[in-house]
């Protein structure tokens, strides 16, 4: 076993613009980092779980047909397969949790 100390400033981009953090076999961790305002993306269901902090911004959280707008200190579930999206509203970071790990 080791230890995983990988720095938000180097660490390797993921395909949807993300910062890839610690990842594990159970749990990965993940950053946006400064998302600008746009429109939704297009709904997308994921193969894991994720749950997620607000660090600064704001963006609406579209989850089966619900919409909740996201803000710094707030936290968020996005169920395994669940249908979603975000809106970005004000420039966006948040760090979020997946499992089993995002690929």
């Amino acid at each position: 076993m080791s230890v995983s100390n990988i720095n938000a400033d180097s660490a390797p981009q993921g395909t949807q613009g993300e910062k890839q953090l610690a990842a594990g076999h159970h749990v990965a961790l993940r950053l946006w980092e400064n998302e600008q305002p746009s429109e939704p993306k297009p709904l997308s269901n994921r193969p894991y779980e994720t749950v997620g902090y607000v660090l600064k911004g704001r963006a609406e959280l579209h989850l089966e047909g619900q919409i909740t707008t996201l803000e710094p200190g707030s936290s968020y579930l996005v169920p395994q397969g669940a249908s979603h999206t975000y809106k970005i509203l004000e420039t966006f970071s948040a760090i979020e949790a997946t499992s089993p790990p995002a690929e």
